[in-house]
């Protein structure tokens, strides 16, 4: 999610989505007419209006400053915060990793809620003497005191994306020593939450709830999506984890001795042409024993007429030179080594560290949907093997970088 970079705070770019100002302007109306019935006698139209879009611009700052809360614990905590953003549904802060521990973690989601009851128990005590001084400034106070009480409220509703569904995570985590059980709980509470929400939403608009009715819905909606692609996302991180390599390889491999001439490395690639965008890789033996592999760069810089003359031996290069994986390790590695990858493939060694197999995105990507139960066509593969990409356009690199963002592996173990 981006915007505009408006400023940068210790570090921390502040960034502002096109639909804010949507919102701004609807709270704005909202805030106007709500001093309209409050303030005895008429007010001009543009000093409503000016009201309502002050009270717009405090509440938006006071939720920078909720999210604030949460960046700074963040900071304290050792997590890099990468971008606070405002948008329609309020703002949220992106950070680099979750914390590796769930106390930690627990104390970044608290922060927020924290920083809102804190502004709203000064706005409140903060009405009497405005109140002295005018009634107008009297009311402002009020109506930020009343907003950032909801608003740290509903941030504490026990289900993700809200900062309640954080808490529970963390709580559930540290009860149970399970990060991914704590997460699987608190998307559960937010999908049932947002059900909730649309339900409550739709009464309100069918019985002239207006704004409010509709906010509820929306408020809904982007919540039931957010647990549905969490819900998704740890499907796939699960599929990731439980199947290893050896389950998902193929072996898109030929084997020549090295003694052979380059005239039969041509005539293997005349013989059989990949349809595939990348060729077979041709692995070298020597009486048997791997001793490396040969590409086509001699094919393609040597003239035709000395091909006889030079073997495979000529050209041959270390295996050790080819990304690769083992066969035991689990997939969301070599979703890892495939990213890293030039070509986007690696060979497959097995525990005696000889090469078995070899895998590609559409390996890792059939083995995943097999899992999930889910039959692809034949050709469906095919053409995402010719694009060398995850078929169905699986985001299985977003999983693994999840799951390394919330410490659930280590790239390095």
């Amino acid at each position: 999610m981006e915007g505009w970079e408006l400023l940068r705070i210790r570090g921390i770019p502040l960034r502002v989505h096109p639909s804010w100002f949507v919102i701004l302007i609807l709270f704005a109306w909202t805030a106007q007419g709500q001093i309209s019935t409050a303030i005895e006698g008429p007010l001009p139209f543009w000093f409503s209006w000016g009201l309502g879009l002050i009270t717009s611009l405090l509440l938006f700052v006071s939720v920078l400053l909720h999210e604030l809360g949460h960046s700074f614990v963040a900071l304290h905590e050792g997590v890099k915060v990468r971008s606070i953003t405002l948008f329609l549904l309020g703002g949220v802060a992106r950070v680099e990793r979750e914390c590796s521990t769930a106390m930690g973690s627990l104390r970044v989601a608290i922060a927020g809620p924290l920083v809102s009851f804190f502004l709203a128990i000064v706005f409140f005590l903060s009405v009497k003497s405005a109140n002295d001084f005018s009634p107008i400034l009297a009311n402002l106070f009020g109506q930020l005191g009343s907003l950032n009480l909801v608003l740290a409220l509903f941030n504490l509703l026990p289900g993700l994306p809200l900062d309640g569904g954080v808490i529970l995570k963390a709580l559930v985590w540290q009860l149970t020593g399970s990060q991914r059980k704590g997460l699987q709980v608190a998307t559960a509470t937010g999908n049932g939450l947002s059900l909730l929400a649309i339900f409550i939403g739709t009464l309100l608009c069918f019985q002239g709830g207006g704004f409010g009715g509709l906010w509820l819905v929306i408020l809904g909606w982007f919540g039931f999506a957010t647990s549905r692609s969490q819900n998704q996302m740890l499907t796939l991180q699960k599929a990731l984890t439980d199947l290893n390599v050896g389950s998902a390889s193929g072996r898109r491999f030929r084997v020549m001795e090295e003694d052979n001439s380059l005239s039969k490395l041509s005539q293997l690639r005349l013989s059989s042409p990949d349809e595939n965008s990348l060729p077979e890789w041709v692995l070298v033996c020597r009486l048997g024993r791997w001793v490396g592999y040969v590409n086509d760069e001699a094919l393609k810089d040597l003239p035709v007429q000395y091909w006889e003359q030079h073997s495979l031996a000529d050209y041959t290069k270390p295996l050790n030179d080819l990304p690769a994986v083992g066969d035991k390790d689990p997939l969301w590695r070599a979703v890892i080594a495939l990213e890293k990858s030039v070509e986007g493939r690696l060979l497959v060694f097995n525990p005696a560290g000889l090469p078995s197999g070899t895998l590609d995105r559409v390996d890792v990507g059939a083995a995943v949907l097999k899992y999930l139960g889910l039959k692809v066509p034949k050709n469906f593969l095919e053409v995402a093997r010719t694009q060398n990409n995850y078929p169905l356009g699986l985001a299985l690199p977003e999983a693994v970088e999840a799951m390394l963002s919330a410490g659930l592996i280590d790239r390095s173990g």
